[in-house]
């Protein structure tokens, strides 16, 4: 994926990340898509190869042998007939070239298609404490340039929605809350939700709600942005219960990333400035975390790089000082260095803490979680600092001082700005409106998740 030091962002699969910005869709896919990078070369070879099949219609109908009478001055004449001929194979030609690589683009003269109008269930508010959304709807065209969305929170109208979402933290707490079984009648008091508290009923719920009838077509998406470690329950949900899965895994049908980068296109994006400004920088590192637990391989790391260089920690819990008036970003902007540690090391977990609170502040964030080679899929190599890549953390340490002492390999830290902007993720509005993108974008092929626990938590 690494294209020498700068790259094209990695976010996979389309119908996941979104642009704050309004741009056409297929700058959209191209931007997000892991796999366009790879596949580009393919693309500009299929396209190169038709061009220069067309491009030769002139060279070979003016100089080529092709058995025709010469011309006095040694030329070739060709019959009309024969012109027509070779025009007619050599376009037949290109345009397999275009097949077979799989990527013929719209013709040119082609009118585009207004997306289908779609409904999109939100059932819970996430983290809110099992209550019915409230939250006001919104304008996915307007925030992430995506027509044609409905979303709803009225769960009466549960029979017009193409697609329910559903939030893996809201869905395991509590008694089981599952829509009623499509067609099926129920009791007045029941009609909105299937709710029980007795422990063989909700057994009974879950089993009713995995083989029960639904409205036709419709999707259940089961949406989940925290770790497999913070995940409880995931065991229990019934095979096939979910037809898609919305989360930061690149893998999932819906890839919605906390954050990513995209191709600059103007000074003023975000974050603005190719260095930020090295005199406002009085701290050498900044750690700002809310939950402090000893067991955690982020704490232990903390501990053992302390001992060699002073680390200013703000949050809650632990060493942690109060986060000053002036905000997170504004603090750490403050500081060179900042600790991108996430609560657990999981595949394709990179948080905000990267995305916004060092990129956006203009800090160069030390990594702890996945591996190198997997944060290289989305970034830079040298937009980061990974803690594998030192022996131990007095080894980290010293790089750390070594950086202090010299700008010109510091700045070198932000080279990436010179090509790209950050995308910090709106939740929940952009998921929401992601759904809805990728019901526009899917065809009518049924699919279910046979073993959610088991992709989840590979």
């Amino acid at each position: 994926m690494s294209v020498g030091e700068e790259r094209k962002t990695c976010g996979p699969l389309d119908p996941g990340t979104a642009l704050s910005r309004s741009r056409s869709g297929g700058e959209q896919q191209r931007r997000l898509d892991p796999q366009w990078q790879h596949e580009s070369g393919r693309r500009r070879s299929g396209l190169a190869a038709a061009r220069q099949a067309v491009a030769a219609l002139p060279a070979l109908a003016l100089g080529a042998r092709w058995g025709g009478r010469r011309t006095p001055r040694g030329g070739l004449r060709l019959s009309e007939a024969h012109l027509a001929l070779m025009a007619a194979s050599l376009v037949c030609s290109a345009v397999v070239v275009y097949v077979c690589w799989k990527q013929l683009p719209p013709l040119p003269w082609a009118f585009s298609v207004p997306p289908r109008r779609v409904s999109v269930l939100l059932w819970w508010e996430p983290f809110g404490g099992r209550h019915r959304a409230k939250r006001p709807h919104p304008d996915c065209r307007l925030r992430f340039n995506i027509s044609g969305c409905l979303l709803l929170t009225d769960r009466a109208v549960y029979g017009e929605a193409q697609a329910v979402l559903f939030h893996h933290r809201d869905l395991v707490r509590g008694p089981p809350d599952w829509p009623p079984p499509w067609g099926v009648h129920v009791r007045p008091a029941e009609e909105q939700q299937v709710l029980t508290d007795d422990e063989e009923e909700a057994v009974e719920a879950l089993a009713l709600a995995a083989s029960g009838p639904r409205p036709p077509g419709q999707r259940w998406v089961w949406m989940n942005f925290e770790s497999p470690t913070h995940s409880p329950g995931l065991q229990s949900l019934a095979g096939n219960l979910f037809n898609w899965t919305l989360s930061y895994r690149a893998d999932s049908d819906i890839f919605v990333p906390y954050g990513y980068l995209y191709p600059r296109t103007h000074p003023n994006e975000q974050p603005p400035g190719l260095v930020p400004p090295l005199a406002r920088k009085q701290g050498l590192v900044a750690w700002v975390v809310s939950n402090w637990d000893e067991r955690q391989a982020r704490v232990r790391y903390y501990r053992q790089l302390s001992q060699y260089v002073t680390v200013d920690v703000f949050g809650k819990g632990g060493p942690g000082q109060p986060l000053p008036d002036v905000g997170l970003l504004h603090t750490v902007a403050r500081y060179k260095f900042y600790l991108a540690f996430e609560n657990s090391q999981h595949l394709d977990y990179i948080t905000e803490k990267l995305w916004r609170n060092a990129f956006l502040a203009g800090a160069v964030p030390v990594v702890l979680g996945p591996d190198r080679a997997n944060y290289e899929r989305f970034m830079p190599r040298r937009a980061f600092i990974h803690v594998d890549d030192f022996p131990d953390a007095s080894s980290l340490a010293a790089h750390l001082q070594f950086l202090d002492r010299n700008p010109a390999a510091y700045r070198g830290y932000f080279s990436w700005r010179r090509s790209y902007a950050v995308h910090i993720t709106s939740f929940w509005d952009e998921p929401w409106c992601r759904a809805c993108q990728a019901v526009q974008m899917a065809g009518d092929q049924p699919k279910s998740i046979p073993n959610l626990a088991g992709w989840f938590q590979r």
